[in-house]
């Protein structure tokens, strides 16, 4: 019994020799891949001030650029907006209430000439329904399109952040 201890415990020596040649590579590799971590995160931390200067800089052109983008898109919705049947009704029916309101103002204005009281009503204004559910459509639209937009800039900073520079 007592060789099978002293087997037992040449091999757990040999195996704590073992072990400790190669802890040593280890704990150097341990703080190898702490010293990159620690220079990566410098890194990052330079390039996150430079692109935040840079945004500093060059916001207002680029928030003019965006907003101008816009301006094109614009022109050809108002031509293909007054080409659609649909819209020169909706004009038309509009219309209606401004020929109704001239009609008022100008018999307001002839009772007022003669020197009569004003009997004539003013002009009630009534809001389109169709205007709103267009208006929370487009800006439901339109703001999943920004929401795209603030992806592709999230990822152009960190794309620059990770870049080697």
């Amino acid at each position: 019994m007592a060789t099978e201890i002293e087997k037992a415990a040449e091999r757990v020596a040999k195996l704590r020799a073992q072990a400790e040649r190669l802890s040593g590579p280890l704990a150097d590799a341990q703080e190898q891949l702490d010293a990159a971590r620690e220079v990566e995160a410098a890194r990052r931390v330079e390039r996150a001030m430079a692109y935040n200067r840079d945004v500093v800089a060059t916001w207002q052109d680029r928030a003019n650029e965006a907003a101008n983008s816009g301006d094109d898109a614009h022109a050809r919705f108002l031509e293909a907006l007054t080409a659609e049947p649909w819209f020169a009704a909706y004009v038309e029916y509009r219309s209606a209430r401004y020929k109704r309101g001239h009609v008022l103002t100008e018999a307001q204005r002839a009772q007022t000439a003669l020197g009569e009281a004003v009997t004539v009503p003013e002009q009630r204004w009534y809001d389109a329904e169709i205007l709103d559910e267009i208006q929370r459509t487009v800006e439901s639209q339109a703001a999943a399109l920004g929401a795209e937009f603030s992806e592709d800039l999230d990822a152009q900073r960190e794309a620059f952040l990770a870049e080697r520079g």
